[in-house]
């Protein structure tokens, strides 16, 4: 029988990390566009270290650094009684770390691709550099601001060494849709992983041609214009 709590905390996970995601990366994304500081290039490597160093590295560090018998992990158990090894809250944290990149690079390409003018021009008309990002910049980058959501949603959702090492597989807390799809292949459980493998496939699919249709269509759009 087919059990459909790991597919709504997958769900919330990956909704709460986009939310968390796109308000973070924002900013971060609009400084590593234009500004000119030499550390950019040290902030850059450091955003887009999850797409290269194994999840179970960064997983495996995350552990060691949210165990309550190292410092990190005894301040926040001292000072704030905040456990996030083996909990959904520290789940959280884990995957907005490792899904970062997924969101700030979509961002960081949209405001680097607009034309300088529009910034020039806007802030000639005496309007403020928030102004300016949320009624001009904002609106002209759609295409990246939707790419950057979709993409961290669905790389969310098919987190699984990160997950494993932080949340463990705690039913109802930890537990996602990629920890059982593992649990059931090691249990020679086939068909019902495979029932959970699909529905993740149709779904990332789903997914990547929203993401496709919105950008073609807004291409389409500006062209005729």
């Amino acid at each position: 029988m087919i059990n459909l709590e790991p597919l709504w905390i997958t769900c919330k996970l990956a909704l709460i990390t986009t939310s968390i995601l796109f308000v973070v990366s924002l900013p971060l994304s609009y400084w590593l566009a234009y500004s000119r500081f030499k550390i950019k290039t040290v902030i850059e490597s450091i955003v887009s270290l999850p797409f290269v160093l194994p999840p179970s590295v960064l997983g495996f560090y995350l552990l060691l650094a949210f165990s309550p018998g190292n410092a990190f992990g005894k301040f926040l158990d001292h000072y704030f009684n905040l456990h996030l090894v083996f909990t959904f809250q520290g789940l959280v944290i884990a995957s907005v770390i490792y899904s970062l990149p997924f969101m700030v690079h979509p961002l960081q390409a949209g405001f680097s691709n607009l034309p300088v003018s529009l910034k020039e021009a806007s802030y000639t008309l005496g309007k403020s550099r928030f102004i300016t990002l949320i009624k001009i910049l904002l609106p002209n980058m759609r295409p990246s601001l939707i790419t950057g959501a979709v993409l961290t949603f669905a790389h969310t959702i098919g987190e699984f060494g990160v997950v494993l090492m932080v949340g463990g597989s705690i039913s109802a807390e930890t537990r996602v849709i990629s920890i059982v799809i593992y649990d059931e292949v090691q249990a020679m459980n086939y068909h019902n992983a495979n029932i959970y493998a699909g529905i993740l496939f149709v779904f990332s699919f789903a997914i990547l041609l929203c993401v496709y249709l919105v950008n073609h269509n807004f291409t389409r759009t500006k062209f005729l214009q």
